[in-house]
């Protein structure tokens, strides 16, 4: 039976039955589909799909997020790709396109992650494993909705990367998870969804009270946040998980405690 979807891009896929053969390009996807019963059916993931951690030992890496090579995708002869519009480039995905159908996810809200959860539970037969999923993140999100009515905003900047210094803008997962936190962007208005910024006009540009530096994808050091706080009034530099602030799926569920956590930390 013919079934036709539409991804999260608008571009609508055929099938004739439920894919059995999956490579996933995105390390939360990734663990998302483990955590819908998918583990059988993954054959390929990237070299920055971390978890499950016994993955990286039993299944087919096919490169990196940015840069994966054509020759093991076709080999491992899959019915469709699990890609996202932010990780992998179109040209990529128009590459991988000629081998099977590439579903491509957008995710820039919970709402969008929410219907991710759906989408592949249609798409790969697992309904009953995503609504659990979906009920379960719902649930914790009123929770922490809860949680947060009492916390006060504050200014903050979201670092990923050094040399050059890069934050998290507008139109992203991260800055939705700094909404969700009261955590004011200070450039969240800049047109670039991860603008790179002259520190020295940090003060000028917004002065955040709070620096958070990710732990992935650049490795902030102490000395890191030193430098960057000689460039703020009295703000306080924390490290954080950023897998919490930035992979979506299943990983939302254990992000909402975290956020709990590190509230506590910052009343301190």
């Amino acid at each position: 039976m013919t079934t036709f979807f539409t991804d999260q891009i608008g571009v609508s896929h055929t099938f004739e039955a439920s894919p059995k053969r999956i490579i996933s390009l995105v390390p939360s996807q990734t663990e998302l589909l483990y955590d819908l019963g998918l583990e059988e059916s993954i054959v390929g993931i990237t070299k920055f799909c971390l978890h499950p951690f016994h993955f990286k030992s039993i299944k087919t890496i096919v490169g990196g997020t940015k840069n994966v090579k054509i020759d093991k995708v076709k080999a491992l002869q899959p019915d469709i790709i699990i890609a996202n519009k932010e990780e992998n480039t179109k040209e990529m995905v128009e590459e991988l396109s000629k081998i099977c159908p590439v579903w491509v996810t957008h995710i820039q809200t919970i709402e969008d992650n929410l219907q991710m959860i759906s989408d592949f539970g249609q798409l790969f037969n697992k309904r009953t494993e995503a609504q659990k999923w979906s009920d379960k993140i719902n649930f914790a999100f009123l929770d922490f909705q809860e949680f947060m009515k009492p916390i006060k905003w504050i200014k903050a900047v979201y670092f990923i990367w050094a040399n050059p210094y890069m934050v998290a803008g507008k139109g992203t997962f991260i800055n939705e998870m700094l909404q969700l936190n009261k955590f004011e962007n200070i450039y969240a208005n800049r047109e670039e969804r991860y603008p790179e910024i002259i520190i020295q006009k940090m003060r000028i540009q917004g002065d955040p009270d709070l620096v958070f530096l990710s732990s992935e994808p650049f490795p902030f050091n102490d000395e890191h946040a030193f430098e960057l706080g000689r460039f703020t009034h009295h703000a306080k530099t924390v490290f954080v998980d950023g897998e919490m602030f930035s992979w979506y799926g299943s990983r939302l569920l254990k992000a909402f405690d975290y956020f709990k956590k590190l509230h506590q930390r910052l009343a301190e």
